[in-house]
């Protein structure tokens, strides 16, 4: 098994045997109801960015050189070209670690935004309840600014939709730990996501880790 690599999920109740198919060395964060055997229990808040957050904070100095986030189904979201199941979403993953990619967003789509993450479907009349946030809009702009010493931009487009990315431990750790502890501290602040906090950083994971250290801040409060 490769250990340049490694397979982190975010899982609620999907069914993630397709992991063993990858040949990859994975962990599994179970939000569920019937976790799957060696999984890590986590409470059932703040979206997949909860998840990947926390690992990075309790894993900060055993990262594998190169994670993949994915959610427990995100096959959906791969594009049906290049990775329609799970030996082609491992060789997507190994191909980042080999040439040394420090971030890669895996969803065949990319979302474009503005600072309130409009336009979304937040509000519309078919997806009432599916979100605790619904008809809110997604505060990209708050969260920016809570995490960045820069001024937002004018519009997101967000590279790693569906919360489905590689990222490399060199470029993770170009922002302090303290960062990722402030962002996980902004998610429990809204652990159902009533006001789409967790939401909001699925528009940010590229400027996350887009390697610009000036953006870095002092201090997190």
């Amino acid at each position: 098994m490769r250990s340049d690599v490694r397979v982190v999920v975010a899982r609620y109740n999907e069914d993630v045997a397709w992991l063993e198919q990858t040949g990859l060395d994975y962990v599994v964060y179970d939000k569920g109801p019937d976790p799957v055997a060696d999984a890590r229990i986590l409470p059932n808040i703040g979206r997949e960015a909860h998840t990947y957050l926390t690992h990075i904070v309790r894993e900060w100095d055993s990262l594998a050189p190169h994670t993949a986030f994915v959610q427990g189904d995100p096959f959906d979201h791969l594009d049906p070209d290049r990775a329609t199941g799970p030996q082609d979403l491992a060789a997507m993953i190994i191909r980042c670690a080999e040439r040394g990619v420090p971030f890669r967003g895996f969803a065949w789509f990319k979302l474009k935004c503005d600072g309130l993450g409009r336009p979304h479907d937040l509000n519309k009349p078919e997806n009432e309840g599916r979100w605790a946030g619904w008809g809110k809009d997604i505060p990209v702009e708050r969260v920016f600014r809570e995490l960045f010493n820069a001024e937002p931009p004018a519009h997101y487009v967000a590279r790693a939709p569906a919360g489905l990315f590689c990222v490399s431990a060199a470029r993770v750790r170009t922002r302090p730990r303290a960062m990722y502890e402030h962002a996980l501290r902004l998610i429990e602040d809204d652990p159902h996501d009533a006001e789409n906090t967790g939401h909001a950083f699925e528009r940010l994971w590229q400027l996350i880790f887009n390697g610009n250290t000036l953006w870095n801040k002092d201090t997190y409060a």
